[in-house]
């Protein structure tokens, strides 16, 4: 195994930098896991984004970014009636908010060309979206992708989903729910957070979330529980829970899920058995909420490596 695929939507990031003032980057969930999983995976590994991107200059200056950063963006589309999403983040006491403005995302047009779409899955061997992938989309878009996604697993991709929740994305609970579910059926891993599925599904714990994933076809579930243990259940070894790292201070938790998606699928990939590739995810979040943002470069250069 040897390619990573994210595909979903890389946005323009605004955060506070103090003084009423913000600092540019460039983000977004699935995005973030490729950051972090380039930094885990083998050099020889190529790990790639997939999107639609403009053919303006804030959309030349998010693929030079990515291309900086070891991602391989091979499998971008560029639309010239299009631009780049752009996102502001608000903490107060560690947790965010977020304002969005997207309207005119050329990621909303992810699956638009089914022949391109399938494409860039041929020859992937871990495929990763999560729900704002499937939320950003039409719904017809939506069964289209789920379909592509499909097929790259029947061909043999292994395909994780993290069911990460925006409600405004959405046009309803029902809408949401629908969402869930239809990625889930696509997916060998699903990663969800208990606190989500509470609210969407009325899940009384998190063996309940664990039991939904299962029987749509998931073979691991890892359901986080925020500063709570990790629930995990794979087909083969069953249940198991890991711990919480200490964490001295939470500074920003934007990219919790993003790194935790990270750790645990290039642990995976490298071969490492489920319970130890979740440790090593939880070990890496734990990290990165002590930072700032939602890429945290300094925990690879102080450590030489996060797991």
């Amino acid at each position: 195994m040897t390619t990573f695929l994210a595909l979903g939507e890389c946005m323009v990031e605004l955060s506070e930098a103090g003084d009423g003032l913000y600092r540019r980057g460039f983000a977004g969930d699935t995005f973030n896991t490729a950051w972090y999983a380039r930094r885990l995976l083998p050099e020889t590994w190529t790990v790639s984004y997939g999107s639609c991107a403009g053919e303006d200059a804030v959309s030349d200056e998010m693929l030079a970014f990515m291309e900086r950063e070891g991602i391989d963006t091979s499998t971008m589309r560029r639309l010239p009636d299009r631009t780049v999403g752009l996102y502001m983040i608000s903490l107060k006491e560690g947790e965010r908010s977020f304002s969005y403005w997207r309207s005119q995302s050329a990621a909303r047009m992810l699956a638009e060309d089914l022949t391109w779409l399938d494409g860039i899955l041929k020859g992937r061997e871990m495929i990763h979206f999560s729900a704002i992938t499937l939320a950003i989309l039409p719904q017809k878009s939506r069964e289209y992708f789920c379909g592509a996604l499909a097929r790259a697993r029947a061909r043999g991709a292994i395909v994780a989903f993290d069911t990460n929740l925006r409600p405004r994305l959405w046009d309803s609970p029902q809408a949401m729910r629908d969402g869930l579910e239809m990625g889930a059926r696509t997916s060998d891993i699903v990663l969800p957070s208990f606190d989500e599925e509470t609210d969407l599904f009325g899940d009384a714990k998190p063996e309940d979330t664990v039991e939904r994933y299962r029987a749509l076809g998931a073979d691991l579930v890892a359901v986080k529980q925020g500063g709570g243990d990790l629930v995990l259940w794979q087909r083969e070894t069953g249940h198991g829970r890991v711990p919480p790292e200490h964490v001295p201070q939470v500074v920003d938790t934007t990219a919790a899920g993003d790194s935790f998606g990270a750790g645990l699928l290039a642990g995976l990939a490298r071969g490492e058995a489920p319970i130890d590739a979740a440790r090593g995810a939880m070990r890496l979040a734990a990290r990165v909420i002590q930072s700032r943002g939602a890429l945290v470069p300094e925990i690879f250069k102080d450590h030489g490596g996060a797991s």
